[in-house]
């Protein structure tokens, strides 16, 4: 059988789009959780040299950068999460495509989603280069899907 025949592989345009929804949403996440926090961050910026943005960005990367595990580990437990139970993140719902098994052609099971979950941190990481796979594969595979054995397909 054909795989790339039978499958409505999801293009890496509506993966891309998918992919910044999702980033958008986690970023969301990761500042309503660490709001507290970032204020602080904010307010320790004396008032006069607030109008610097140099010193406000920087401020903010010391900040995410000392919290980068927690944003890791939030951005492993959405995918995880919504994979697994639904075969799509919000991102992906919104652009009509989901994830599927290889194996069985369903959602994937959760010791897969928490492996692909987990192989899109060095995707991302390593510039990228994990998710440009997607352009040169039949299946339009990126570093995660490939060795989690799913594919993403339109809805």
């Amino acid at each position: 059988m054909d795989e790339q025949n039978s499958l409505s592989i999801a293009t890496p345009q509506k993966r891309v789009v998918s992919f910044v929804i999702d980033d958008i949403i986690v970023s969301l996440f990761f500042m309503v959780i660490f709001y507290d926090q970032m204020m602080a961050v904010l307010q320790a910026v004396p008032v006069e040299q607030q109008s610097q943005s140099a010193l406000l960005l920087e401020a903010m990367n010391q900040f995410v950068s000392a919290n980068i595990v927690w944003l890791l580990t939030l951005k492993v437990l959405y995918h995880t999460v919504l994979v697994w139970q639904n075969g799509m993140t919000l991102g992906k719902y919104m652009m009509k495509i989901r994830v599927i098994s290889l194996e069985n052609y369903e959602k994937p099971s959760f010791m897969t989603a928490l492996y692909r979950g987990v192989l899109r941190i060095p995707s991302e990481l390593v510039f990228y280069l994990g998710f440009l796979m997607a352009f040169f594969v039949p299946l339009r595979q990126t570093f995660h899907d490939k060795f989690s054995n799913c594919v993403v397909v339109d809805a």
